[in-house]
């Protein structure tokens, strides 16, 4: 199991080039992966996108590329011509109109933003397998980050599923009084109300098998046992299990309601409610899974 939040580095020196890659995740339902890098290295997204999904299934993953020339001669310094002639331009109509020669200096230039700017000679075939080693470098620190929030996530959801496990337990065993106690009620209520009712009274009869119908939540039970053991198999599961888990938290919270709804019973009540914020805690987790 393997949570959807990390982070990974990696760095690679090969011939004139030095690469740096740092990768940092979040949940999303879906595998999502955006990019920072050079323009000039652009034609290796595509590439660099396949090669990160051979080690994640699902979270939004941020990568970010920084290739060095090592070599200054792959260095250069570019221009940005449009925006110098227009400073020069600037100059020279704010000197006519003031009828005053207003010099434009080196100053000038350099005072603006990325007038200047470096750029690097970056051969694709040379750069990508520097590229490619340090993704996988930072790929692997950051899957080992998951894993091992992974197991955090494991023993926490475990440790709660043990709750629900026991709730349902004690929920099976105050079951079988419910009918009891309601026949008692309903049998108190009618003398209360002045009627002689026969124990044996058909009507009465009849009126009660349907209710204990009716708040039987034995197959609820069962199933809520079915559930729990499905979701301690998908927690070891080695594959992507975090949509089908959050897809189980729902089932059993519709049994928890379930069941709560046709006891009507207040202590039943209170396990469910209990078994509710137990879920919901687990559910948190869920969502982080990948």
């Amino acid at each position: 199991m393997k949570s959807m939040t990390g982070f990974g580095r990696g760095e690679e020196t090969q011939g004139n080039f030095r690469a740096e890659v740092e990768i940092s995740s979040v949940n999303r339902k879906q595998a999502e992966i955006v990019f920072s890098i050079p323009r000039n290295l652009s034609a290796l997204e595509s590439s660099l996108r396949k090669q990160a999904l051979t080690s994640i299934s699902r979270g939004r993953l941020t990568i970010s590329l920084k290739v060095t020339a090592l070599d200054p001669s792959q260095i250069d310094i570019g221009i940005d011509l449009d925006k110098a002639k227009a400073l020069h331009l600037a100059f020279k109509k704010l000197s006519t109109e003031l009828n005053h020669p207003l010099p434009l200096t080196a100053q000038d230039f350099l005072r603006q933003p990325d007038q200047f700017f470096t750029e690097t000679t970056l051969p694709l075939e040379e750069v990508r397998p520097v590229v490619e080693k340090a993704l996988a470098q930072a790929l692997d620190a950051l899957v080992t980050m998951r894993t091992t929030e992974g197991q955090a996530l494991f023993d926490d959801s475990s440790a709660r599923l043990s709750l629900l496990e026991q709730l349902a337990a004690d929920i099976a065993l105050l079951a079988p009084e419910v009918p009891k106690r309601q026949k008692t009620l309903l049998l108190q209520r009618l003398k209360e109300s002045g009627l002689e009712i026969n124990d044996s009274d058909e009507r009465l009869l009849k009126e009660l098998a349907l209710f204990s119908e009716r708040c039987d939540i034995s197959e609820e039970i069962t199933r809520l046992t079915a559930h729990f053991q499905r979701f301690r198999e998908m927690l070891a599961s080695k594959e992507s299990v975090g949509r089908s888990l959050d897809f189980l938290c729902q089932e059993i919270n519709r049994e928890f309601n379930t069941i709560g709804s046709k006891a009507n019973d207040s202590k039943i009540a209170h396990h469910v409610v209990a078994g509710k914020t137990e879920l919901e805690k687990i559910r948190e987790q869920v969502q982080n899974i990948e």
